[in-house]
């Protein structure tokens, strides 16, 4: 089986699903306004640069979760999806996928946003599997807390050989598309690493290495 594996955010849609979430929670007057935007974009800087902290990080986004009911934040997350996400999504990037799809190849999305945000937004381009930080949840809410690696950096290769190492697959002949210089240590791990619109740091090491640089807007 050769893998397709894509990022999501600024790579499929062209925002990132993560900070939206963040901005999309202060315009809903659901978080303390003035402080949250200003951590989340902190955080989005941090990220950017890539010297987020991770665990920092999740403490913040993660907590939301476990404030309210399963049933509240499902309602909310849709209305976040029919406003924010759906106008992001690329026609150019539903055809690379569908264009792999035809192909017969394995189709993954590999991502550092966590599962709540990012599952459904994964079902609108109809891929099966996604690899993502995974919120705690126990006894029908979220905890505030993740299990296993957070899907970052060097953490999207460990989430992907446990995946590998359990679906009895390899690497070979495998893509993985990305725009951000965050997905370097995977990009590196690929057959045909391809870098989608990429920053600029994720550009200079796509020329310098001869990767293919593409753009899906």
């Amino acid at each position: 089986m050769s893998l397709a594996i894509f990022d999501l955010d600024n790579t499929l849609i062209s925002d990132d699903s993560d900070h939206l979430w963040g901005e999309f929670l202060v315009e809903k007057k659901l978080v303390d306004g003035d402080d949250y935007a200003k951590a989340n974009t902190q955080f989005y800087n941090d990220y950017c640069q890539g010297k987020l902290d991770i665990d920092e990080y999740l403490s913040f986004a993660l907590s939301f979760l476990a404030d309210h009911p399963v049933e509240k934040l499902h309602q909310w997350r849709e209305q976040f999806i029919d406003e924010k996400i759906r106008p992001l999504i690329l026609t150019a990037a539903q055809d690379l996928v569908e264009e792999h799809r035809n192909k017969g190849d394995t189709l993954m999305v590999i991502t550092a946003t966590n599962r709540f945000v990012t599952e459904p937004i994964v079902k609108l381009f109809g891929i099966p599997t996604v690899l993502a930080t995974e919120p705690e949840f126990v006894d029908g809410r979220y905890t505030g807390e993740y299990v296993d690696t957070p899907c970052y950096q060097d953490g999207k290769v460990s989430r992907l050989t446990q995946w590998l190492a359990d679906n009895q697959a390899d690497l070979s002949n495998s893509t993985f598309y990305s725009d951000s210089h965050n997905d370097i240590p995977l990009l590196e791990k690929v057959t045909h690493p391809v870098a989608v619109d990429p920053d600029e740091q994720l550009k200079h090491h796509a020329i310098k290495n001869d990767w293919p640089i593409i753009t899906l807007r």
